[in-house]
């Protein structure tokens, strides 16, 4: 009998879905609502933040599409985030 796992809602899968709807949104060619640039704004402050002490009002994230000079394209998500220092996590916290 085969058994079924049930999907556990961890903020990578959380992340995975934003994503999976950006690309939608760009194959379909519109751009992706605020809400869902906001949440995964969101998402990744909160990953980084476990690391990094991050000035949050100066973060910027964008989507972008581009061509290369074959014709493909491409689509990027940057991130600029200004990190004021490393946390201090203790040892072997890595």
């Amino acid at each position: 009998m085969a058994r079924f796992r049930r999907r556990r809602t961890t903020s990578s899968n959380v992340a995975k879905e934003r994503l999976k709807l950006v690309l939608i949104h760009d194959r379909a060619g519109t751009s992706p609502s605020g809400d869902i640039m906001e949440n995964i704004k969101k998402d990744i402050i909160k990953v980084i933040s476990k690391y990094f002490e991050v000035q949050e009002d100066l973060f910027d994230v964008e989507i972008q599409n581009t061509q290369d000079i074959n014709g493909s394209n491409a689509t990027t998500l940057t991130a600029n985030i200004p990190i004021r220092r490393i946390k201090n996590l203790g040892k072997n916290k890595y």
